[in-house]
Parts: C-alpha cells; sequence; structure tokens
C-alpha cells in the first residue's frame, strides 16, 4: 500500500492528473466523496465505452453538456416549446449522470484509481493500452498482472473501499500541497532574482555618470573596485526587506 501511496502522491506534485473509478453500488458514493475532496475526477456511474481511447469524442460531449448547462442559466429553455425543453432537459440530466466527475478534465489522466478491475474490466484494458499507470484494490479475484500498484483488499466490503479510497485521496491531497510549495518557492526565487537585478541596476545606474567621467577618481582601478563593493554592500542590506516584503504578498 505504501508504494502505491506514495506513487500517487509523487505523480500529482509532479503535476499529473488522476482519475478515481468505481461504478458499483458499493463505490459509487465514496467514489464521488472522496474524488470531490481531494480535488480529482471520477466515474461513479457506467463507464463509457472509449472514455480513455477515444477522449475527443467524449470532449464533444462534455461540451455538449456545458452548452446546455448555459442555455438553462442564460433563460433560453423558458422561450421553447415545453415538450423541446422536456426532451433537452432529460438529455442533460443523462450527460451530467455519466460526466458530471470528468467535465472539467481536459486531457487524459495520468493515473487511474480503481475499484474492482474485474467490473471495470473496460476501464483497466483503455488504460493499459495507452500506458497510463493503474492503482487499484487488488481482490482474490482479479488478476493483479494488470495493476501497476495493487493494493491487497476486499472491493466488495464497503468499510475497505471507504478506507483505501480516503487514502487515496489523502495521497492526491499531499501531492496537491507539495506541488503548491514547490510552485510558492520557484515564485519566491523569481522575484528574489528580479530584486537583486533591480537593485543592482539601480546601483550602478546611480554611479555611473562617475565612472563614466572619471569624477572623485572613478578611472583609478582600486577606486573603483572599492565603488563597486561598496554598491554591492548597499545591494545585500537593502535586498532582505524588500525580498520579505515580496514573500509576504506571495502568502
Amino acid at each position: 500500500f505504501k508504494q502505491a501511496w506514495e506513487f500517487v502522491r509523487d505523480e500529482v506534485a509532479a503535476g499529473g492528473d488522476i482519475l478515481f473509478v468505481g461504478t458499483k453500488k458499493q463505490a459509487q458514493d465514496i467514489i464521488e466523496e472522496e474524488a470531490q475532496r481531494c480535488g480529482a475526477f471520477y466515474i461513479n456511474q457506467r463507464w463509457l465505452g472509449g472514455l480513455l481511447t477515444n477522449f475527443q469524442t467524449v470532449r464533444k460531449s462534455i461540451e455538449k453538456l456545458k452548452r446546455l448547462e448555459r442555455m438553462e442559466a442564460e433563460g433560453a429553455f423558458e422561450i421553447l416549446p415545453k415538450k423541446e425543453v422536456v426532451k433537452i432537459k432529460k438529455q442533460k440530466e443523462k450527460l451530467e449522470r455519466f460526466l458530471k466527475g470528468i467535465k472539467e478534465m481536459e486531457k487524459m489522466p495520468d493515473v487511474i484509481y480503481v475499484v474492482d478491475t474485474v467490473r471495470e474490466e473496460l476501464a483497466v484494458k483503455e488504460a493499459k493500452k495507452l500506458g497510463i499507470p493503474v492503482v487499484a484494490i487488488a481482490d482474490s479475484n482479479c488478476d493483479p498482472d494488470l495493476i501497476d500498484y495493487p493494493i491487497p483488499g476486499n472491493d466488495d466490503a464497503i468499510k475497505a473501499i471507504k478506507l483505501i479510497t480516503s487514502k487515496i485521496a489523502d495521497a492526491v491531497v499531499e501531492g496537491r500541497s507539495l506541488r503548491e510549495k514547490e510552485v510558492g518557492a520557484v515564485e519566491v526565487e523569481d522575484v528574489e532574482a528580479e530584486l537583486m537585478k533591480k537593485a543592482k541596476e539601480e546601483g550602478v545606474a546611480e554611479v555611473g555618470p562617475a565612472v563614466e567621467s572619471g569624477v572623485n577618481g572613478a578611472n583609478n582601478p582600486d577606486k573603483e573596485k572599492a565603488l563597486e563593493e561598496n554598491i554591492d554592500k548597499q545591494v545585500e542590506e537593502n535586498l532582505p526587506e524588500e525580498i520579505e516584503e515580496a514573500k509576504e504578498e506571495l502568502k
């Protein structure tokens, strides 16, 4: 289990997306709840054939769902015939039922987590065909060779499904936290570098005329070196305060 947990955490920390899959009755609510908690995509109703291998076609259905949602929000249904509205709403509800968990999924996932690989055989096969790693509960009746990161457990027991799925969701949360910290650190480093560059440029600009004209002996190598050292010293003394202010703004 530790290996699977760390793999999910590291994939998410590196910017990857994970898709939770579990359509059996015992797993549906758990999959939706835990995926939403950690911000993952999910399928908890019927797996649509070709969801991964024919993702662009699925994206068209998602765009259709979004279009119908916009129409309803903008009041377009109010000017249509009643029978037409009933028909459109049924279509929208059907799309919502099967696609709501992947409505914002712009690209194929980098990992899929599966409850019951026997029931979700099609999902596993599509993932394997595309080289997408599979993390799954490995019950006694499944083929472990199809699972990249098996987690021994009973995929029929609600408590086991809840426990394992919640831990995988925790790994996603941890991965997102690590990713945000890394992005924040990079932003701070960029700010520090920019401040250093700006401060040095301003320092050089102030003494530039003196260096160019030889005022105060600026053309003297020893005095010029001393002047440069003085500039660097002032820059270093002033930077910490500016950097700390920038860090506070990033928080």
